[in-house]
């Protein structure tokens, strides 16, 4: 106990009372908290090359799905939940929708980590009316590149879509299917593909739009790629989650952490009526390793809703690549009436989110230090009024960019809400937890990778407690310091102000 005893030296210097066994109970406090914090930052991590966890929405409720339409629990319009599905599972969710109102549906599954998956592995979602009749559907694989990541898969009830199906009002069901080699229990399936994988769903209801407008889809637009963007990037760590994204807009920013063989990597630009988006990933070079490894990295857009819209692959060699998404057209509500998926997508206004993947087989051939990432942003076109809703969507504010938005894509903070507003005081509240914060100048996601990455090569032990013992020695010596001064100043002399350098900065 002599070095508590020496702490508490250090306390009677400062005027306080406290004894030894104060001391001891303080620091004890403060170890049971770094055993907590560094618990909480870990995660399953067990080793330094286990890329960060998928962060889920923070206010998602967890709901489990029903394996028959009957006792199918309810989802609420503008809400986020958390679910799980196991292999060869068929789920049932239900929706009370109105006959006016458009009501999209987006399900993404997360693989456990090491999971074995195959190409043609995914999820499909539909949603059905009361007859089984589907309104629409959409399936998501985990593709060429056979890694293990989140993918997202939408499905919508659409007003004036289908002359006969799906457009009154009632009681609608959303099915989540897993499908692919791996969705049987049975059989060949891997381990990691006999699995449950975690499940997150988001519901976004949009309203009628004033009669009058346009109902065909653009037929052409400016499809030119605008002139690459130059010049030094902007430090910005990727999020582990679409609800995590970190916030970017026009501009070349860089992950400082890299990204890792496995790893998926999440931004959002904010794109308003009328404006077109461009982005390219570049993946860095490396001297480590040699080989080539087909496609090894894939970026991938969604929109507002989380309803994929494009993606692109490369291969890996140990030299620099890049993926550039299709040139898209401005974003418009007329776009949805069009056949083709990728200018159906932008249909919206509002958050668009890039998902970063790099295949976990470049591990094999490279090794597990992380790649350098480079995201390049370029918004064209001006932002124009929106097409005049009659009603307020559900979340508020999804399918608008405010000044606030741009704000915080400028900045780098972030939230968890479905429609990626965050802390900005409007309803429906935000992340101020920090959960998913991308910028590189704040504790945000990456600098949890990078804690990660620390807690789990270290690991938690003897030197954990003495590198603790030495944080409070060193205070307790400068509180010493610092009343030995006030002892020799002046009678009547006033301590010099410490301002509010430091201080605690709330997120």
């Amino acid at each position: 106990m002599l070095w508590l005893r020496l702490y508490d030296d250090g306390w009677r210097v400062m005027g306080r009372r406290t004894v030894w066994w104060r001391a001891a109970a303080a620091m004890g406090a403060v170890v049971t908290a770094a055993l907590c914090v560094t618990t909480a930052l870990s995660g399953p991590a067990a080793a330094a090359d286990v890329p960060t966890p998928y962060s889920y929405a923070e206010d998602a409720t967890a709901v489990e799905g029903a394996t028959s339409s009957t006792g199918a629990v309810r989802l609420a319009p503008g809400k986020t939940y958390r679910s799980s599905i196991d292999p060869g599972g068929k789920l049932y969710y239900r929706l009370d929708l109105d006959a006016v109102a458009n009501a999209y549906v987006s399900a993404t599954v997360v693989p456990g980590a090491g999971a074995t998956v195959g190409s043609a592995d995914g999820v499909r979602v539909s949603v059905q009316d009361a007859d089984a009749h589907r309104c629409s559907y959409e399936t998501a694989r985990f593709g060429p590149t056979r890694s293990a990541h989140p993918v997202t898969a939408w499905a919508s009830r659409e007003i004036g879509s289908d002359e006969y199906m799906c457009q009154e009002a009632g009681v609608y069901y959303v099915v989540i299917e897993r499908v692919g080699s791996g969705a049987s229990s049975s059989g060949s399936a891997s381990e990691g593909s006999s699995a449950e994988w975690g499940l997150e769903l988001g519901i976004v209801v949009e309203p009628a739009v004033r009669k009058g407008g346009s109902t065909s889809a653009p037929e052409s637009w400016n499809s030119a790629s605008p002139e690459g963007l130059s010049g030094d990037a902007q430090r910005r760590n990727g999020g582990s989650g679409l609800a995590a994204a970190s916030p970017v807009t026009q501009g070349a920013w860089q992950d400082e952490n890299g990204i890792r063989a496995g790893e998926t990597l999440f931004y959002k630009v904010p794109v308003g009526w009328g404006q077109q988006l461009y982005a390219t990933a570049e993946l860095g070079s490396t001297t480590g390793g040699d080989g080539y490894v087909g496609n090894a990295f894939v970026m991938s857009l969604y929109n507002p809703v989380r309803g994929f819209v494009d993606d692109k692959v490369a291969n890996y060699s140990g030299e620099q690549r890049s993926v550039v998404l299709d040139s898209l057209p401005p974003v418009a509500y007329e776009n949805r009436f069009s056949l083709d998926d990728e200018v159906s997508g932008m249909r919206f206004a509002g958050w668009y989110y890039l998902a970063v993947h790099l295949g976990e087989s470049v591990a094999d051939r490279f090794g597990e230090e992380p790649l350098g990432l480079t995201l390049r942003v370029r918004l064209e076109g001006k932002a124009v009024g929106g097409p005049g809703y009659l009603g307020t969507a559900e979340p508020r504010g999804v399918f608008e960019v405010t000044e606030q938005d741009q704000e915080v894509a400028e900045s780098g903070a972030t939230g968890d809400r479905l429609d990626g507003t965050g802390d900005t005081g409007s309803e429906g509240g935000g992340d101020t937890s920090g959960s998913g914060e991308g910028s590189g100048n704040s504790t945000g996601t990456g600098d949890r990778r990078l804690a990660m990455t620390v807690v789990a090569a270290g690991g938690i032990g003897t030197g954990s407690l003495l590198v603790l013992g030495l944080v409070v020695w060193t205070l307790v010596a400068r509180r010493r310091s610092s009343a030995a001064a006030d002892s020799a100043r002046p009678p009547g002399a006033g301590a010099t102000s410490r301002g509010r350098h430091g201080a605690s900065r709330g997120r």
